[in-house]
């Protein structure tokens, strides 16, 4: 798609800090992070919705894999995911890292 936001991160016309990259998916971290470590998983190819993603399960192991990677390296306690996908009309899964809040 043309006008779109991430496709056009995937054609390199616009910078992103890349995480992870395979033949299939792009993840890079979030310009506006709700914390350190705040990744973007999208398919290459553009799909509006996650669920239109045609290898749907592929796509959730490698979002998984991926968040494996970013809690140890970020040390973080867990991380979520959310796929709200208002933001940009390109599927994507948010992964947010979750720190040990100093909080009893």
């Amino acid at each position: 798609m043309d006008d779109c936001t991430f496709c056009k991160i995937v054609k390199g016309e616009i910078p992103c800090q890349k995480v992870y990259e395979d033949d299939h998916y792009l993840a890079f971290l979030d310009i506006k992070p709700l914390s350190p470590g705040h990744t973007l998983l999208i398919p290459k190819d553009h799909y509006r919705w996650v669920y239109d993603v045609p290898n749907f399960g592929q796509y959730w192991e490698v979002a998984r894999d991926l968040a494996l990677k970013l809690k140890d390296q970020h040390q973080a306690k867990f991380i979520s995911f959310l796929t709200l996908g208002d933001e940009v009309p390109h599927a994507h899964i948010h992964l947010i890292p979750k720190y040990q809040s100093s909080q009893p």
